[in-house]
């Protein structure tokens, strides 16, 4: 199997950028009310899933008006992937299968960068801010109740990839920033 992971590895290996955004991006998304980016939620409106490595941490944001977006504790990702079509339809994809594991979640009030090796999702719904993790080891070897919203969450990257290495290819943009 190809590792689905060695997008990640490239934006880890590149330089720091000398003003990082991460943690005030990181921030915002969970101090966002539905209401501010124009969503009227019904149900589960976000999903943060972050994934903890030894280079830092990678962050992936959808919302339910098609946003998308992912960032990187190293420096660099990808902002606004949710303007193109094939992202947006993923990330409304993500929110409506995020439905499905409302249950597997507990309410927060604090969100912890993951641990090496571990996957947690945050699920945003009308009352609540809800969280789960495992292991991503068990996620991609389909062992954990979580790995169908994990795969979501991966087809999401897959789609904002296919995006920024066809901007890549054109010209018209860079891998990272």
């Amino acid at each position: 199997m190809r590792n689905p992971f060695s997008f990640f590895g490239r934006l880890f290996g590149r330089s720091r950028q000398p003003a990082n955004p991460y943690h005030r991006l990181r921030d915002q998304i969970f101090a966002v009310a539905p209401e501010q980016v124009g969503i009227t939620p019904e149900g589960v409106w976000g999903v943060v899933v972050e994934t903890g490595y030894a280079e830092g941490s990678a962050t992936l944001i959808a919302l339910a008006d098609g946003t998308a977006s992912m960032y990187f504790s190293t420096g660099g990702g990808v902002i606004g992937a949710g303007q193109h079509e094939r992202p947006a339809a993923a990330a409304k994809e993500l929110i409506r299968r995020a439905a499905d594991f409302v249950d597997e979640c507990m309410p927060v009030n604090t969100y912890p960068l993951p641990q090496i090796g571990e996957t947690r999702f945050y699920l945003f719904t009308p009352t609540d801010k809800l969280a789960a993790a495992a292991p991503e080891s068990a996620l991609a070897d389909r062992e954990h109740p979580l790995s169908p919203l994990f795969f979501a969450a991966h087809e999401l990257i897959t789609q904002i990839r296919v995006v920024e290495e066809a901007k890549i290819r054109s010209g018209k943009g860079r891998e990272a920033g």
